[in-house]
């Protein structure tokens, strides 16, 4: 497949297969791009942000909507394209190919309302009734989004909607090993009427793109989502300029005595391995009160035992394969990591290929290794705590913050959690696996800065400026 760089489709000088993770077969072929390609997404961008900023709110909207019409005839293609390159069940990968077109019709709304507020400057000593003061919300100019593989349409959609609805030119550089839903939108988007240069989308290195597309001085705005280490790498480089850093995760869910133990651990089967655990809001870390620990764990070995590993194809699976081999490795290293420091694995924690199967770790210590790092795989660690107090410092104690959850029925306890867990986005009575489109989203400490969500991401991707008369 051709990347999409400065208004074209091109082959670029190499090509590279994009493999299907639980099968290994070769899904296509596409265009590895280079430093050279993105200089020229660059120039093209500087100019399509020009383009950009001259189109009026109204035709921005509408290319939008006729996108997200677009978006919902084409579920099907970009569902099985999703799952065959990120090893996604076809299930999955559908509900999150229909989430396309709302996502779309959202930007578009929240791209049109870009309203300024007048300023009561005649409340400044001496400056009278004769002036006059009010802000405007303007396009950043060039935006560049770096995206993962783990949701390889809406995570690219959250970030280039909002930046083209509010008038900005974009360069997309997607996760190396999802590279294909990444232009199968790009064609979507143009069909629909964006103008060429408004777009560059290029596969290929994270590092030698990822440099050139941070240091260039004409960008203005980027957007992240990806581990905290490369998160800080990007703000060395950066210089000046607005960051949006959505970063790793090690996501707590606590258990009080009084909580509905059977709704925990549906949620909690549910949220710890989705889409094989490979998600930045799955719960890693379950923190239960040991009085009802016992019957915490029997309910939730209940839920996870019918979970079914196999080709995502296949209709009765409803867990895939980790993204590559080696992810399969290290996720199963550290499960056997965990029981060699003296957790328990209660079940899974084998792996065949790419598939490692749904674990769950008992008696994990809350400073090791499992619980303080991010897993991103499918395995849930669970720990034991005395009391709502241990149980919350317990659920801060990690370097993270993006989600948390507690389960109770104390509604001064889930007020309690709701005001001190240190996550950018906490849930009473379920998991963090939950997001609406249209809510604020992001983290707290190493889980980056900035806030995802249409309404949020355009005010991201605006800049305010403060306009005087003087009369």
């Amino acid at each position: 497949m051709r990347m999409f760089v400065a208004g074209e489709w091109t082959s670029g000088g190499t090509q590279e297969e994009v493999r299907n993770p639980y099968s290994g077969e070769v899904v296509d072929t596409v265009a590895v791009a280079g430093a050279a390609d993105a200089q020229r997404a660059l120039d093209s961008a500087a100019e399509g942000a020009q383009l950009q900023r001259l189109t009026t709110a109204y035709d921005r909207q509408e290319i939008l909507h006729q996108a997200a019409t677009l978006a919902d005839q084409r579920v099907d293609q970009l569902a099985r394209t999703i799952s065959a390159e990120s090893g996604k069940t076809l299930a999955e990968a559908t509900a999150e190919a229909s989430r396309a077109g709302a996502i779309l019709r959202l930007s578009a709304y929240e791209g049109s309302q870009l309203y300024g507020e007048s300023l009561p400057l005649d409340a400044h000593k001496g400056a009278g009734r004769s002036k006059l003061g009010f802000t405007l919300r303007q396009p950043c100019g060039v935006v560049v989004a770096i995206t993962p593989f783990n949701f390889p349409l809406l995570l690219v959609l959250h970030k280039i909607a909002p930046a083209l609805a509010a008038g900005n030119a974009v360069v997309l550089k997607p996760a190396r090993t999802t590279p294909l839903t990444a232009l199968l939108l790009a064609e979507i988007l143009l069909d629909a009427g964006l103008a060429p240069r408004a777009l560059s989308v290029l596969p290929g290195p994270g590092r030698e793109l990822g440099d050139v597309l941070c240091a260039d001085p004409r960008v203005r705005k980027i957007s992240f989502t990806g581990s905290t280490e490369v998160g800080e790498r990007i703000t060395r480089i950066a210089g000046v300029k607005k960051l949006s850093l959505e970063l790793g995760a090690s996501c707590p869910v606590v258990v009080l005595p009084d909580a509905d133990l059977e709704l925990a651990a549906a949620s909690v089967a549910v949220g710890g391995y989705a889409n094989a655990g490979q998600v930045c809001i799955s719960v890693q870390r379950v923190i239960v009160d040991r009085g009802v620990t016992a019957d915490f764990l029997d309910a939730l070995e209940e839920n996870v035992a019918r979970i079914r590993t196999g080709d995502p194809v296949d209709a009765q699976t409803t867990m895939g394969p980790l993204i590559t081999q080696r992810e399969a490795d290290r996720v199963h290293a550290a499960i056997h990591q965990a029981a060699a420091d003296g957790a328990k694995i209660l079940r899974g924690g084998e792996r065949e290929g790419t598939v490692v199967e749904p674990t769950i770790v008992a008696g994990v210590h809350p400073d090791s290794a499992f619980s303080q790092e991010e897993l991103f795989g499918p395995a849930v660690a669970v720990t034991a705590a005395d009391s709502i107090d241990e149980a919350l410092e317990l659920a801060n104690t990690t370097r993270y913050g993006l989600g948390a959850g507690i389960f109770t029925r104390n509604v001064s306890h889930a007020i309690r959690f709701a005001r001190d867990a240190e996550a950018g986005n906490v849930h009473v009575n379920w998991s963090p696996l939950w997001r609406a489109d249209l809510m604020p989203y992001g983290g707290l400490k190493a889980s980056g800065i900035g806030k995802e969500g249409p309404r949020a991401a355009v005010a991201e991707m605006t800049e305010v400026k403060t306009v005087v008369l003087h009369g």
